[in-house]
């Protein structure tokens, strides 16, 4: 990616005559969101919000000169408090989340002509309260909206003997790959394990779709080190590179679907939300 391409369409470095001008109606806006918590020894805190920056820049640079797309900058806190137990994690509440995004976004309908929203997601813990909120914008401003989550929008998938849940083996090549600067494998204790039979405590607690727990990122019967999945020395540069290319391609499907106009509603709900005429 050259410095040229990687700038581009960065809506941050506009002025602001250049917004008028250059975004119109169907013009793409795309928001990262992460996070600001603890990711084991080995990780910085703003893993989510680099990932979910990083892969902004990226899709821009593919896809945007044909979708009009444009990269927001990121809002870098999210909810965490699977991690509050950590020195350095900060967590926003619901509340204030969704006070938050309501007020960023708010911002941008009232500043642009844009009517359409595309969340780049990078932390999971954000995945439940987006679902919810993409409902609140799309009424409250008549947005086309999605959220997409990058890991999980990828189909590379690498095997292992646990389910990679946060600063793992898959998260740590995802930064070997877009910030290796940050990351430090020889901060790991030279005993750390990721030890496969916490495998069935991971399905139960943060996996099971039968029931939900507000699980701890610091309990030892999931993780160690505050890392829940495979062991993080054997991540590769090589795999986060194909979990961001598969990601990449599987986008190309993501933002055909998201029609650059605003939601078509009933005429009964238009007019003051009234009772369905069936």
């Amino acid at each position: 990616m050259t410095p040229a391409a990687a700038t581009a369409r960065q809506y941050g470095r506009l002025a602001a005559p250049d917004v008028a001008a250059g975004l119109g109606a169907g013009s793409v806006l795309c928001l990262p969101i992460g996070s600001v918590e603890q990711h084991g020894p080995h990780l910085p805190l703003n893993t989510d919000t680099v990932i979910a920056e990083q892969f902004t820049t990226r899709l821009v640079e593919r896809y945007g000169d044909h979708h009009d797309l444009w990269a927001l900058p990121a809002i870098p806190y999210g909810l965490s408090l699977e991690h509050i137990w950590s020195p350095g994690t900060v967590s926003l509440r619901v509340a204030s989340f969704m006070s938050l995004l309501d007020a960023v976004v708010g911002g941008y309908v009232r500043s642009t002509p844009a009517r359409t929203l595309l969340i780049v997601n990078g932390h999971g813990g954000n995945r439940g309260v987006l679902e919810a909120a993409l409902y609140e914008l799309q009424e409250r401003y008549a947005l086309a909206a999605c959220v997409i989550h990058p890991s999980s929008l990828s189909a590379f998938r690498s095997e292992g003997e646990l389910p990679e849940i946060h600063a793992g083996h898959r998260e740590t090549s995802l930064m070997l790959a877009l910030a290796p600067e940050d990351v430090h494998l020889d901060r790991l204790p030279v005993d750390f394990s990721a030890d496969g039979e916490r495998r069935g405590e991971i399905d139960r607690l943060v996996l099971d779709r039968g029931a939900t727990w507000p699980w701890n990122s610091g309990d030892s019967a999931i993780g160690a080190c505050g890392v829940i999945g495979g062991d993080p020395r054997a991540a590769s540069p090589d795999v986060g590179h194909a979990i961001v290319e598969s990601a990449l391609d599987s986008a190309a499907g993501v933002l055909t679907q998201l029609l650059p106009h605003r939601p078509q509603w009933p005429a009964f709900v238009r007019s003051s939300h009234g009772p369905h005429p069936c």
